[in-house]
């Protein structure tokens, strides 16, 4: 078992936490579940299962976890960053307990291959197999980028590597859950991508520690943002199901694409037209207007 505190964000996660607490058995030793006003069974599964349970008012990803770290009472030499409807794979546990050990002291963070399964099916085409994404870090190197919607750990120093395996993402939830869960994040998108058109997001692509990451927020701002709202959602779509082969995950696939691909973009873009009248229409800029409702910082 490897010297590694694991950080859980949670509400609602009753469906998944067991099941996440598992898989961490083997390879971490210490578990830290972050709530923010779970009215469901997550925080009794969470000490029942022997991880240590604080509570924290829900800002964004990024505030939460960053409070994780900076209120917990951190004394392993790595952390670990696992979402509850994701799991360590046992070969994954393996490396991690072999492989950490060896591991040079410039070697300060950890990239892990993300797997999603939907409605039972791995997505492994559309571009969407491997994501690489950091989320074990020396104690005190890491930190998560302060943005509302595609935050990354980051690095504060040294360097990362990527290790084999996989971890698993797959929501046990149903379709209505999902729907309405990312309505929810295209909210967060349309302001994150508002905030990035009027120079409101900080500059952290120099510190995205996954070269993958970095690629693909320089992809998404500097051609996705400028290219002509409400066409590219389905430019997007067409590039993904048909040229990345995401015509080859099958039903759960297509609805997988066409939702998260499709109509998820769209309804991004909905919003930040939305947005966009409302600013004109109460003569308002929109930093003001991000600052007022959605408590941008425009400095």
């Amino acid at each position: 078992m490897a010297p590694i505190t694991a950080i859980i964000l949670t509400r609602n996660e009753q469906v998944h936490l067991q099941r996440c607490i598992d898989s961490l058995r083997p390879c971490v030793s210490r578990i830290y579940v972050i709530d923010s006003g779970s009215t469901d069974q997550t925080l009794q599964i969470a000490r029942a299962a022997g991880a240590e349970v604080f509570e924290n008012a829900w800002v964004n990803h990024a505030v939460q976890f960053n409070w994780a770290i900076d209120h917990c009472p951190i004394d392993t030499p790595w952390v670990l960053r696992l979402d509850a409807d994701e799991i360590i794979t046992p070969e994954l546990a393996a490396e991690i307990n072999d492989r950490l050990p060896t591991l040079s002291e410039e070697t300060t963070g950890v990239c892990f291959k993300r797997r999603v399964h939907f409605m039972g099916r791995w997505i492994r085409h559309g571009g969407y197999y491997p994501t690489i994404l950091l989320r074990l870090f020396r104690t005190g190197a890491g930190r998560s980028e302060q943005r509302w919607m595609d935050e990354h750990i980051t690095l504060q120093r040294g360097s990362s590597i990527v290790f084999n395996h996989d971890i698993i993402d797959e929501n046990l939830n149903d379709l209505t859950w999902w729907t309405d869960k990312h309505n929810r994040y295209a909210t967060r998108e349309a302001v994150d991508l508002l905030c990035t058109r009027h120079g409101l997001q900080p500059d952290d692509a120099p510190l995205v520690s996954s070269a993958q990451a970095k690629l693909k927020r320089w992809l998404k701002e500097r051609i996705y943002a400028r290219a002509p709202m409400m066409m590219r959602p389905m430019m997007y779509f067409l590039y993904r199901y048909f040229l990345r082969l995401g015509i080859l995950d099958g039903a759960p696939g297509l609805i997988f694409h066409t939702l998260q691909g499709f109509w998820y973009r769209f309804l991004v873009d909905a919003k930040i037209y939305e947005l966009q009248r409302q600013a004109k229409h109460e003569g308002l800029d929109i930093p003001t207007l991000l600052q007022r409702d959605h408590h941008i910082d425009p400095s």
